[in-house]
């Protein structure tokens, strides 16, 4: 944006001030798991899981652009308030969509991830992340929340074992399944 022959100041200083946020997110997302994996207290606060779910995918918006990767949020209105700490609750959900989008890298075509809430009984709620792409062998169904299982080159096999830490911590449950039409489905409850 410098470079140009005007610059564009507006577009620097927006970047700049996304390149603080994230960095304040990210400080925030490390103290907190230090937190949770230390077994303190986690702070509680009443959160809108639908705003946190449109704030999540905002923040990951350009990385899912760059990948080609659509995403459909299906969120049910309205939706009971739950209790939890917002900032860990957002980790899990980046975690699950950087994931879908992770397994569509070889995908042909339309590649897609539907972020769903949804109201269970007894003022319970539901997130669920469904992607197509080539989904989950049925025996690895439960080892991949097994910490240092990945399927990645790069990856270190810990996002998935932290989600369900994260959840369970909540007093909830991260589980997958194979979706019939292809591809795999997180549920965190």
């Amino acid at each position: 944006f410098l470079e140009r022959d005007t610059p564009e100041l507006g577009e620097v200083r927006d970047s700049l001030v996304q390149i603080v946020g994230n960095d304040k997110r990210a400080r925030e997302v490390i103290r907190r798991l230090r937190a949770l994996l230390r077994k303190e207290q986690i702070a509680h606060e009443v959160v809108d899981l639908n705003a946190l779910v449109r704030d999540t995918l905002f923040l990951a918006k350009s990385d899912m652009v760059r990948r080609g990767v659509s995403v459909t949020p299906e969120l049910q209105a309205p939706l009971p308030m739950t209790v939890g700490d917002p900032i860990q609750l957002q980790q899990v959900l980046l975690n699950l969509v950087v994931n879908a989008c992770d397994a569509m890298h070889e995908t042909p075509g339309q590649r897609q991830v539907i972020v769903a809430t949804r109201a269970m009984p007894g003022d319970m709620v539901e997130l669920s992340v469904a992607d197509n792409g080539a989904g989950i062998a049925p025996d690895h169904l439960e080892r991949i929340f097994a910490p240092f299982v990945t399927s990645k080159s790069e990856g270190i096999g810990l996002g998935l074992s932290i989600c369900r830490t994260i959840v369970q911590a909540h007093g909830g449950s991260l589980w997958a399944s194979n979706r019939a039409d292809g591809g795999a489905i997180f549920h965190a409850m």
